[in-house]
């Protein structure tokens, strides 16, 4: 992050200035305030991973998947490609790996209680409706 200057950004962003500030003053945990003054002062002080510099592209993409949830079958297509394009994670290869060559450790069997069915909305919403849509 060399040559990277945080005051830069948040001279031009007063949405987020606003944010660090309310962080800073415990605005958002009054019965400890100031709890994440620190953590405040670091993020502008030493922002080595660049937060502050990806924070317009952040709401910017935030926005844009907004919008695409609000209409169900693109978001449901893409939800679905999304998922069908995954394949095996390698993060779960990497752990495997970690925990029979590092950790020494085996894995443990655990029993997962079902899914709970959620009512997302009062729209009756079927996913062979969506599949047409692909058709």
């Amino acid at each position: 992050t060399d040559g990277y200057d945080t005051r830069k950004y948040l001279a031009r962003l007063p949405e987020l200035q606003l944010a660090i500030s309310q962080i800073r003053s415990g605005y958002f945990n009054p019965g400890e305030p100031h709890k994440f003054t620190e953590f405040a002062d670091h993020l502008v002080a030493n922002d080595r991973f660049c937060v502050i510099a990806d924070y317009e592209e952040y709401v910017k993409c935030q926005g844009e998947v907004s919008d695409l949830y609000m209409d169900w079958v693109k978001w449901t297509k893409k939800c679905l490609l999304n998922i069908a394009s995954s394949g095996k994670f390698s993060s779960d290869r990497t752990i495997n790996q970690y925990a029979t060559e590092i950790w020494d450790i085996k894995p443990v069997e655990v029993e997962l209680k079902p899914l709970k069915i959620v009512k997302m909305s009062q729209k009756k919403f079927y996913y062979h409706d969506v599949y047409q849509n692909f058709l």
